[in-house]
């Protein structure tokens, strides 16, 4: 059998296209001898013919973009698909900010716990839970105000 034949057979066989049938170059004489689609399944068997593996796609490239994304590069406004609120964590930037708020909270207790003390600590601590001020400086604003 034409040894081109016994890849078309076995590309059948191994469920995979011709292009990823591999013949051992030095069972070619074997492969050849074979008449039927049996004889070529016993040479897949014995290892004669196997199939190669799937080439897989590069990742280089998308690795020195991803750098330079990180860089900040590549991120200009003829690359922005969807809106700032969609681009941008707003849980992220909400936790954040809470977070600075109540370290302000804290440091404002320390520092002045008087002042603190005439609207009420936790008071003030459930306002910066229910969003009610807009960062740190409206939180220092509302102790130093004291009502």
């Amino acid at each position: 059998m034409n040894a081109q034949k016994a890849k078309e057979i076995s590309a059948r066989i191994l469920n995979v296209g011709k292009s990823r049938v591999w013949i051992d170059p030095e069972e070619i004489e074997r492969v050849k001898e074979a008449i039927t689609k049996e004889d070529v399944r016993v040479l897949v068997g014995e290892g004669v013919i196997k199939k190669s593996r799937r080439e897989a796609q590069s990742r280089g490239r998308a690795r020195k973009l991803g750098g330079k994304k990180k860089k900040g590069r590549k991120k200009g406004e003829g690359k922005r698909r969807g809106s700032h609120k969609t681009r941008s964590k707003r849980k992220k930037a909400w936790i954040s900010s809470v977070r600075a708020q109540r370290r302000t909270l804290t440091e404002l207790r320390e520092s002045n716990p008087k002042e603190v003390e005439k609207i009420g600590y936790g008071k003030l601590y459930r306002m910066v839970k229910g969003g009610y001020f807009k960062g740190k400086k409206y939180v220092e604003r509302k102790v130093k105000e004291g009502k």
